[in-house]
């Protein structure tokens, strides 16, 4: 099958599945035409036509006012694919954090990475990881030394990650300063399931998955057994999508809260400058482990994958996109990235 043959815009002409499957695959939900919604249906096809020729991309859905108004697959895939999210998993930690916190199980920023997890740092005295306090792993101003393209590998190889971590020295740079750091955002993993008393992908289950509608995911493990915060989730793109409009609408689900409203806040408001560009997104930002910047002239929030896993929100929109993209070569992750995101921009270019 084509991916034209798996393309859904609802209410519209290119109405392709079946009604029987589409209200399977819907599940939890609620579609419009995206007329009703303010998007130009001619925009959004153009945009799923345009992302037809990005032979990486795998799926493309767009969210507004809580309804979903589009989407469409590529390459194969099927709504119901579990899709490689990679370090989007981030993002979602994040909201595991915040809910930790309101649940009393984290006291908040200034806890120190001794503090919360003392017995490697007693194994560890002098450790620069011991001594960064929450707040800068979210923010990414750990100081913590990490080179992805050389330590990468290393990371993932580990057979005692946080050993690995606790085993790193500062960088040197100034402490506000903003760095793509894998094995400092990897402590949060130790960190919640310290916390709780249980692994991380239980408590995401039972804390944001389920109450969701989730019902199916897979967490990729390190060498030591733990599911990893840094990557590793794989997700249907309409639960993906889930988790974008779940920002976007305050941390609600339908009528239900599931994450709280200050944490949403607080992840989208850009505590760092001068991060990561992402063309044509201009003035990246970073807030609690999600993106933030300016596209199409409008405020925007996301969480980024290597190669173009986007859960995007427009909050001056109501407006939420979620894509799946196959991992690309390390010298063509930034031009597919950018060719995706431009995707992405011409559905908010044609949302009123």
């Amino acid at each position: 099958m084509t991916s034209s043959r798996r393309s859904v815009i609802f209410g519209g002409p290119a109405l392709i599945l079946s009604v029987r499957a589409l209200a399977r695959e819907s599940s939890q939900w609620k579609t419009a035409s995206p007329k009703s919604q303010g998007i130009s249906s001619a925009a959004l096809e153009l945009a799923f036509a345009n992302g037809s020729t990005i032979g990486a991309l795998r799926s493309l859905l767009v969210v507004r006012n809580g309804v979903l108004v589009g989407e469409r697959y590529f390459g194969g895939a099927k709504p119901t694919d579990l899709l490689p999210i990679n370090s989007v998993t981030k993002s979602i930690c994040s909201l595991l954090i915040g809910q930790a916190i309101e649940q009393g199980k984290l006291k908040g920023f200034a806890q120190t990475v001794g503090e919360l997890l003392p017995d490697q740092a007693r194994r560890y005295p002098g450790s620069a990881a011991s001594k960064v306090t929450l707040g800068r792993i979210l923010a990414g101003t750990t100081g913590i030394a990490y080179e992805f393209k050389k330590q990468y590998n290393d990371l993932t190889t580990s057979p005692d990650p946080v050993q690995f971590v606790f085993s790193l020295p500062n960088d040197g740079r100034g402490p506000n300063t903003w760095s793509y750091n894998d094995a400092a955002v990897s402590l949060l993993s130790p960190i919640l399931e310290r916390a709780h008393g249980m692994p991380i992908e239980d408590i995401a289950k039972r804390d944001l998955f389920a109450p969701l509608g989730v019902e199916s995911f897979l967490w990729d493990r390190d060498k030591g057994g733990r599911a990893m915060s840094y990557k590793g989730l794989s997700l249907r793109t309409r639960d993906l999508a889930k988790l974008a409009w779940v920002m976007a609408n305050g941390g609600k689900w339908l009528n239900t809260r599931v994450v709280p409203s200050a944490w949403v806040a607080a992840s989208s408001r850009t505590e760092v400058t001068g991060v990561w560009p992402n063309p044509p997104i201009t003035s990246v930002g970073y807030g609690l482990l999600w993106f933030t910047g300016t596209l199409e002239g409008r405020y925007v929030v996301w969480a980024w994958g290597y190669g173009g896993q986007i859960a995007l929100f427009v909050p001056s929109l109501k407006l939420a996109i979620a894509t799946a993209a196959t991992n690309p070569r390390m010298q063509d992750m930034r031009s597919q990235a950018e060719a995706i995101t431009s995707i992405v921009a011409q559905v908010v270019a044609g949302t009123t």
